[in-house]
């Protein structure tokens, strides 16, 4: 057992988010076991999500997670899964845009060159 109080401290956090990181990767396993077990959009969905879950909170790496999810695709692939259609985006722009006074600035006249001095002979 750790005497100094910041290793005591250092401990305790330790406890924590070992507890953190092993519920996480047990939600990961069971996701992706359930996958193996009935390959679905549904539960390949779950499965990538569990995996995003897991980068974002700097558990496993993002190349590591990128090539999971690619593995779970393809067996979704091979077991002839259908992904989840998604929704379509709507690409409609607004038919007429008002413009105002300050919209656009207005540009300063450009400089005038000094005129040419004659030549006297």
């Amino acid at each position: 057992m750790p005497i100094i109080k910041s290793a005591i401290k250092r401990m305790k956090q330790t406890i924590v988010r070992r507890e953190r990181n092993v519920g996480i990767k047990k939600d990961i396993k069971s996701a992706t076991k359930a996958f193996a077990a009935k390959p679905s959009a549904t539960t390949l969905s779950k499965a990538q999500s569990e995996l995003d879950k897991a980068v974002k909170k700097g558990l496993i790496k993002k190349n590591t997670a990128a090539r999971r999810k690619a593995n779970l695709a393809k067996a979704a692939k091979a077991a002839g899964a259908k992904p989840a259609a998604a929704a379509k985006k709507t690409t409609a722009k607004p038919a007429v845009k008002k413009t105002t006074a300050k919209a656009a600035p207005a540009k300063k006249p450009a400089a005038k060159k000094p005129a040419a001095k004659k030549a006297s002979k």
